[in-house]
């Protein structure tokens, strides 16, 4: 069986994760690489950090599939009369340290979200729910719990199925009320408040969430908020990513790949 160069790959990954059904202000696909080169380990991560790259280097990966991009804003077309943002140095040295050890970097990132499966899908069955079904425009998700479940018993089943960082698990609400429906948005989900009064649903689980926004849409009659972390919401699609890769792989007939999921914590807190 033939190993599948890196343009192969980024095909196979477009087709799961489409570029053109990002948002507009993102930048997903490759940033960088030889995409003549043959893929014989992929290392997937949610950032691109200066541990993650180390880790990727020390198991000398070939291509590195990341949620987050390494340059989002930097490279994005100036507003007018705004100056070019400039690239931090240490974005460029990360990028230097992969592109020497003749790493691809490609990005899949609100395609990911969006895509189907995808973030939230992974997000809600790592969490048990069923019957998932699309919020409105595509981002995010709504499922079920098997049984109705205590606010409180649901909060600690949360924080028992994701990896949530040294700030737990925060909701809104009263511990006792019974929680059936739940509506999902992996990673930064404050813009989707303003629709939820309108998907009958007990919760919403996203992350990044903020007081002032929080306090109000409650006012506005929102149901439950849960925060449970950006990194904590967003990691489970990386196993998820990396089965529906191999899977794509064996189906076009190309050589097993070994696939790394990164273990490697990047939710910034640290001390509680």
């Amino acid at each position: 069986m033939r190993t599948a160069s890196a343009h192969e790959l980024v095909e196979i990954l477009h087709r799961r994760y489409p570029p053109d059904i990002a948002q507009e202000w993102d930048r997903v696909g490759v940033e960088f690489g030889d995409l003549s080169k043959a893929v014989k380990r992929i290392y997937f991560a949610v950032d691109v950090l200066p541990e993650t790259v180390d880790e990727a280097l020390a198991w000398a990966a070939d291509f590195f599939i990341a949620h987050h991009p390494l340059f989002l804003f930097e490279l994005a077309e100036p507003l007018p009369g705004e100056a070019p943002k400039e690239i931090a140095p240490w974005k460029s040295e990360l990028a230097e340290k992969l592109k020497s050890a003749g790493i691809t970097l490609l990005i899949a990132h609100t395609n990911a979200d969006i895509a189907d499966p995808g973030v939230n899908d992974a997000l809600g069955q790592a969490l048990g729910l069923i019957n998932l079904t699309s919020m409105p425009e595509g981002l995010g998700r709504i499922g079920e719990v098997v049984r109705p479940v205590r606010l409180a018993k649901f909060v600690e089943h949360i924080s028992r199925c994701l990896p949530v960082g040294v700030n737990g698990v925060r909701a809104t609400g009263d511990p006792e009320q019974l929680i059936k429906r739940v509506a999902l948005c992996g990673g930064s989900g404050a813009d989707r408040l303003e629709i939820l009064q309108q998907l009958d649903v007990d919760a919403y689980l996203t992350s990044d969430l903020k007081h002032h926004r929080v306090n109000e849409a409650l006012a506005a009659g929102a149901p439950v908020l849960i925060d449970a972390g950006h990194f904590a919401t967003e990691w489970p699609w990386l196993a998820q990513a990396a089965r529906l890769l191999a899977e794509d792989l064996e189906q076009g007939g190309y050589a097993r790949a070994e696939m790394k999921i990164s273990g490697i914590s990047t939710d910034p807190w640290r001390v509680r």
